[in-house]
């Protein structure tokens, strides 16, 4: 049977170079889909692989979870909304560190003598069954805690994101709670590698990290939640990789291990864009409304859409800036409708997104690709802000906190500092915007109130249809 375990070995690393190739397209908005494509292949590729195992034990359970796990997805797909597709992805993430999190726990039952009963008399282990060794004991461990603290954490952020929990939740001394919390954690993890696991342990353990995870999660503020999402998927792929090794699968090792670098660049790449360290985004309260922020004064301007369209028909060069608010109110393609009207009409349209629109990384691209946006009239916030000031007309479209100018000129503001686009610099501005509420991080936006700013209230989608009619009325 060598040649069986060759095939097999020769099929893993087949299908990481087919994770990693489609890891590589997903970089750009016109390879992306193909690169889903390509790393689903290796995933199908992958699964079967380990179907063929020798020693594998309940293989009809195994396909059970298989068929159930993929009518679940294929259905969420479906169904699922594009509003609702960062609570999705946070808990199908959960759902990866729950999974690292069960096959840890499973290693260590079997290593007590906790071996469990299924149906039809199966075990989670094989009758020829190996004790791991010291290294992947630990690993076992580190691996069983983070992808609890993952599972946890991105409930509790899919919580958030759906609205069922309140925004912040905070106490005194949380910190040192949640640091006491992991050091009993950690303790635990110790004395267990020193004197063998136990079931009183494990269940302790695992209760430990799972309570973690949401004591980490519930006190970070929603403008947080992109950091928070990008952040639990890295622990989730370095928790699937810890228990790659301890299971001597090499395809989750490399899966693990691509989606764990990954994910730990782009939360980087996040707080960055945030000017904010990763500690800030886990122990600040960037979420929360600031009770010493510089008062607002002045009044906001309405405008209405007839005028609006006037504005932007004569205009040179409109840059539109979607937010959140686009995509509750499912205008993208409206949007894009009264922006190929102006293109016609030879105005130079661009869209403008910040690397935190939306409530995760991509949100904002996603919904303009759904709608058709051609991949080059999208730009990014660093290439776009110096073009702002020659700038005839910017549409603000559900977008509040990423473009509020208190983030560069009031200290006391929780924004302070982070990376904003200019859109106070475009000669005009058109704030599209259901009501005068604040924006996710409960902030009041000096935008609004700026001289050159004009609101024009109501629903994105009928806003949006109104620009079009608009529009259309200026060449009858």
């Amino acid at each position: 049977m060598a040649w069986l375990g060759m095939a097999i070995k020769a099929c893993y690393f087949l299908a990481a170079l087919l994770f990693i190739l489609g890891l590589k397209r997903m970089s750009s908005p016109r390879t992306a889909r193909g690169g889903i494509g390509w790393a689903g292949v290796g995933m199908v590729l992958a699964v079967l692989a380990t179907f063929c195992l020798p020693d594998l034990a309940n293989r009809w359970l195994m396909v059970v979870a298989v068929v159930l796990g993929t009518l679940g997805a294929w259905w969420s797909g479906r169904r699922v909304a594009m509003t609702a597709m960062p609570q999705m992805v946070a808990l199908y993430n959960g759902m990866g560190g729950g999974a690292a999190a069960a096959i840890g726990a499973a290693e260590l039952l079997a290593v007590s003598g906790h071996v469990v009963e299924l149906m039809g008399g199966g075990t989670f282990a094989a009758a020829n069954y190996t004790p791991p060794s010291m290294p992947q004991l630990v690993l076992a461990l580190l691996g069983g805690l983070i992808g609890a603290v993952s599972f946890s954490g991105s409930l509790i952020a899919f919580g958030k994101l759906q609205g069922w929990i309140d925004r912040r939740y905070v106490f005194p001394g949380q910190r040192t709670v949640n640091a006491l919390v992991l050091l009993a954690a950690l303790a635990l993890a110790a004395f267990m590698t020193a004197t063998g696991p136990t079931m009183p342990l494990v269940c302790a353990f695992f209760a430990l990290a799972l309570a973690l995870g949401v004591m980490m999660t519930l006190p970070i503020g929603g403008a947080d939640m992109p950091v928070v999402i990008s952040l639990y998927n890295a622990l989730t792929g370095l928790a699937v990789a810890f228990e790659g090794y301890v299971l001597g699968n090499e395809a989750m090792v490399i899966a693990g291990t691509v989606v764990g670098a990954a994910g730990t660049l782009l939360t980087q790449l996040m707080a960055r864009a945030m000017n904010r360290s990763l500690g800030n985004v886990l122990f600040g309260s960037f979420g929360a409304a600031s009770g010493t922020a510089t008062a607002l004064t002045g009044a906001q301007k309405p405008i209405d859409a007839a005028d609006a369209a006037v504005m932007l028909a004569y205009a040179e060069r409109v840059v539109i800036v979607p937010g959140y608010g686009m995509a509750v109110a499912q205008a993208q393609h409206k949007v894009w409708e009264f922006s190929q009207l102006l293109i016609a009409r030879g105005v130079k349209v661009r869209f403008a997104i910040h690397p935190v629109a939306g409530r995760m990384p991509g949100h904002m691209n996603v919904l303009l690709a759904e709608a058709g946006v051609p991949y080059d009239l999208i730009v990014d916030m660093d290439d776009v802000n110096p073009e702002l000031p020659t700038t005839d007309v910017a549409v603000v479209i559900g977008a509040n906190d990423v473009v509020n100018p208190l983030a560069k000129t009031d200290p006391t503001s929780p924004i302070y500092g982070m990376p904003i686009l200019d859109v106070a610099q475009c000669r005009q501005v058109i704030v599209v915007k259901r009501g005068q509420g604040t924006g996710f991080a409960g902030i009041e936006n000096a935008l609004f109130y700026a001289d050159n700013a004009r609101m024009l209230y109501g629903d994105g989608q009928a806003v949006a249809g109104q620009l079009v009619a608009g529009i259309k009325a200026l060449d009858d």
